[in-house]
């Protein structure tokens, strides 16, 4: 895999590790007002519904080399949006987030791997306190330096997809010959902003 180039000649030089990143080592904090975490779900078998969490945090930690990189992100489950509020309602419900008992939604990696085309995260997430193996799909977009503040930041893009109902999230409205209101897989999207240690 190429490595992106730092896109702002400007941007300090940061000692390429082991890991492949050209990021210097240590604990990278995602920066949440830059980063996005999305989610899509088949309504009625017709159209995808789309939503967003709205909090989050997270780390990206570069070692020496790629076994090293580690990440570890929590989001706050209370936070979902679909700009409907009365759905948001319901998923916070018992019917599916129970917010009131899991108020947050876990993930770390236990792998990172390089291949021609990125990366690929392996790891756990875990949601209603049950935790499912799931890997990512990341690309990385490169570093650059932020105007206002002058720091160094790095941008990622993540995808993967799971099954709702592995988390004990099966709730459902039967629409006849065998068909039901939501889909069971959910795609997740991730964008991601760190910022240097």
């Amino acid at each position: 895999m190429t490595t992106p180039s730092v896109s702002n000649p400007s941007a300090p030089a940061l000692p390429e590790t082991g890991s492949g990143l050209p990021l210097a080592a240590g604990v990278w904090p995602i920066d949440p007002a830059h980063s996005g975490v999305y989610f899509q779900v088949r309504h009625l078998g017709l159209t995808n519904v789309r939503g967003r969490f709205d909090l989050f945090n997270g780390t990206l930690t570069i070692g020496e080399t790629l076994a090293d990189v580690a990440i570890d992100a929590t989001i706050d489950m209370a936070s979902v949006n679909t700009n409907q509020p009365d759905r948001d309602a319901h998923l916070r419900s018992t019917d599916f987030f129970d917010v009131e008992h899991h108020p947050t939604m876990h993930y770390r990696s236990l792998s990172v791997t390089e291949g021609e085309d990125g990366y690929q995260v392996a790891g756990e997430l875990t949601i209603n306190a049950t935790t499912q193996p799931v890997s990512l799909a990341v690309e990385f977009n490169g570093v650059d330096v932020h105007p206002a503040d002058g720091r160094t930041r790095a941008g990622f893009a993540a995808t993967t997809e799971i099954r709702r109902s592995d988390y004990g999230i099966d709730f459902n409205m039967p629409l006849g010959a065998g068909k039901l209101a939501l889909g069971d897989k959910i795609k997740i999207e991730l964008d991601l902003q760190f910022i240097a240690p």
